[in-house]
């Protein structure tokens, strides 16, 4: 569903990434780990088109998005739940669903949508009136994956869910995150500090190391391999 060729992206003199290329099949759920400044969220941000590559290609079933801008990679189905969420806090949960929605046409299919949502997210029906800013961490978290979903993304690009969430929400939004993925079908490219986690949903994984891939395989052998245990499963 997704290939990227050879990306190299630059911030200014800094080059976050040296020509990294990896694919996402269809249904998948792809996780990339690595340390802080690895590049991880460069290549999201890439693919949403709100960065630009100095080079390389990014393909979408097939057709080259790597010059189009954000609303029109949106438009494909691609969408992001950004790092640290970016929900508008000063609107309510209802209205930042709807802004999720903005570029959908079926508006006849839009409660039906929110109504599955809340299959998978009930605490936000209980809050829909209430502003976003005034929601906990881990509740801002459900609101920004389920502004995405609102778009009805086919390719979903999730950046650090579990950032600033108590413990023991953690293990319940990655259970919603495979929950998404199985029962809608939507593909997940995941970047996420928490690689144990990460890798006990993905279906394959890519370890970062200063804006170069320097592993990959499918997610057990990543979590079985000594390399990737101890330098970002804390086994030593």
């Amino acid at each position: 569903m997704l290939k990227i060729e050879n990306l190299v992206v630059n911030y200014g003199a800094i080059n976050a990434l040296k020509g990294v290329s990896l694919s996402v099949p269809e249904k998948s759920i792809v996780t990339l780990i690595g340390a802080n400044g690895a590049g991880k969220t460069t290549i999201l941000r890439t693919v949403s088109s709100v960065v630009k590559s100095a080079s390389g290609n990014i393909y979408y079933e097939e057709k080259n998005i790597t010059s189009l801008p954000p609303y029109k990679v949106v438009e494909l189905g691609i969408c992001q739940v950004p790092e640290g969420r970016l929900i508008f806090s000063n609107l309510t949960v209802k209205e930042n669903l709807d802004m999720g929605a903005y570029l959908r046409t079926d508006r006849q299919n839009f409660k039906k949508d929110l109504d599955f949502i809340f299959t998978i997210f009930p605490r936000l029906q209980e809050r829909l009136k209430q502003p976003g800013g005034t929601l906990s961490g881990g509740e801002q978290q459900m609101l920004a994956i389920s502004r995405a979903l609102m778009s009805k993304p086919r390719l979903l690009l999730m950046d650090e869910p579990s950032l600033g969430i108590a413990p023991l929400l953690v293990k319940t939004i990655f259970g919603k995150i495979l929950e998404i993925n199985i029962t809608l079908g939507v593909t997940i490219l995941l970047v996420e500090q928490n690689a144990h986690f990460a890798l006990s949903i993905a279906n394959y994984g890519y370890v970062l190391e200063t804006g170069n891939i320097i592993l990959e395989g499918p997610a057990g052998e990543l979590a079985s391999n000594p390399q990737v245990r101890k330098a970002y499963l804390g086994e030593i």
